[in-house]
């Protein structure tokens, strides 16, 4: 295994079809997540040369904390579908690494279940806001008392996004496990064997198994910028607005006084053709970089990737599917892979540069085609 592609073939060939296409797939045509993608692909570095680079420092500081790496671990859900191992797993990889890692709402392991899997961790949770305000009320204090520093509120779920793969997979909300999803699942052997052996399925957001027919009744659709009050007197914490996708929002954002953006089109999974978080990015740095921490999210697939989108202005970065596909290969092993290919990735890109820091990149180390 030697890059993220390695991961994802091998994780393909060890998961069933509707939890690796849950991981791998967008929504609709998915034309938003290849052009996230693609715009990666489209960056020109420009090196220097003759620089002292013998040894290269990859921490940076993210939201008032030192992280060994510029890049933390997102939020997903339904993670021990992909594998039993799941977020505790995650955590353990996470922590080892000296980076953070969020927890999602629709996470298949408690809040309180973090700390005990990693109890050096920095743990950071997710929050999609409940209909019920009691309810996510009692998440945020869960949060808080397990740990957790940084509370990540999701904006871009008003409605679920058309996943065409999912529904072919049975993967709706909640799962449905199908008659195909039993067969598919038959030729994966190690798969099989630990869904039925270990324990069931729990979520983040509740004490048991989800009940819900409908993500009408769990996701608020009603939520606006004036619930940001509300979040600040509940959370004590830092608090992040996680799916900016214009720069109108992002100044909005930080004219409530958030403590962090995430520009991001949720990994390609709502909206589809959302704007390109990475060709956005430079324009949300200009509007708000001096009033707020801009992170960055969807289509990273490349160490290198991590260092052009923090010389193009963000502060840190995001990566959901690369961890997903070492998780879904080889358990916390394959997590820790991941890890290692990235920094590796991100070390040989510094080098090559002629930068020894993360602080030293620019928007001067690239050129992205508009």
């Amino acid at each position: 295994m030697h890059t993220i592609e390695d991961l994802r073939r091998l994780a393909k060939r060890r998961t069933p079809s509707g939890p690796f296409d849950y991981t791998d797939g967008g929504a609709d045509d998915e034309v938003g997540l290849s052009r996230a993608r693609e715009a990666f692909r489209q960056i020109e570095f420009q090196p220097g040369i003759l620089r002292n680079v013998s040894a290269t420092d990859t921490a940076t500081e993210v939201l008032g904390k030192t992280s060994a790496l510029p890049f933390g671990l997102a939020p997903t859900g339904f993670t021990r579908m992909m594998h039993s191992a799941g977020e505790r797993a995650v955590a353990r990889a996470a922590a080892d690494a000296g980076v953070p890692y969020t927890l999602s709402t629709m996470g298949t392991t408690a809040i309180e279940g973090l700390r005990e899997a990693a109890p050096d961790g920095r743990h950071w949770f997710q929050l999609y806001l409940l209909r019920d305000r009691d309810r996510s009320l009692e998440l945020i204090e869960r949060a808080a008392k397990a740990g957790c520093d940084t509370l990540f509120l999701t904006v871009d779920v008003p409605a679920l996004g058309n996943r065409v793969r999912d529904l072919r997979n049975g993967m709706t909300f909640p799962p449905q496990l199908t008659l195909k999803t039993f067969l598919d699942a038959s030729y994966r052997s190690e798969w099989w064997f630990n869904f039925l052996t270990t324990e069931p399925l729990r979520f983040a957001y509740g004490n048991g198994r989800i009940e819900s027919s409908s993500a009408s009744e769990l996701y608020d659709n009603t939520v606006t910028f004036d619930d940001l009050a509300w979040m600040r007197e509940a959370w004590a914490g830092k608090l992040v607005i996680k799916g900016i996708q214009t720069v109108t929002d992002a100044r909005k954002a930080a004219d409530h006084g958030v403590d962090g953006i995430v520009v991001s089109n949720h990994g390609g999974r709502q909206l589809d053709r959302a704007p390109v978080p990475l060709r956005l990015l430079p324009d949300v740095v200009a509007a708000v970089g001096s009033r707020t921490s801009v992170m960055l999210d969807t289509g990273i697939m490349n160490g290198a990737d991590i260092v052009a989108g923090i010389a193009l202005g963000a502060d840190f970065t995001f990566i959901g599917r690369a961890y997903l596909y070492g998780l879904m290969a080889g358990g916390e092993a394959g997590v820790r892979k991941c890890l290692e290919i990235l920094t590796a990735e991100i070390r040989r890109t510094m080098a090559l540069l002629g930068v020894s820091s993360i602080t030293e990149l620019n928007p001067d180390h690239v050129r992205m085609p508009r």
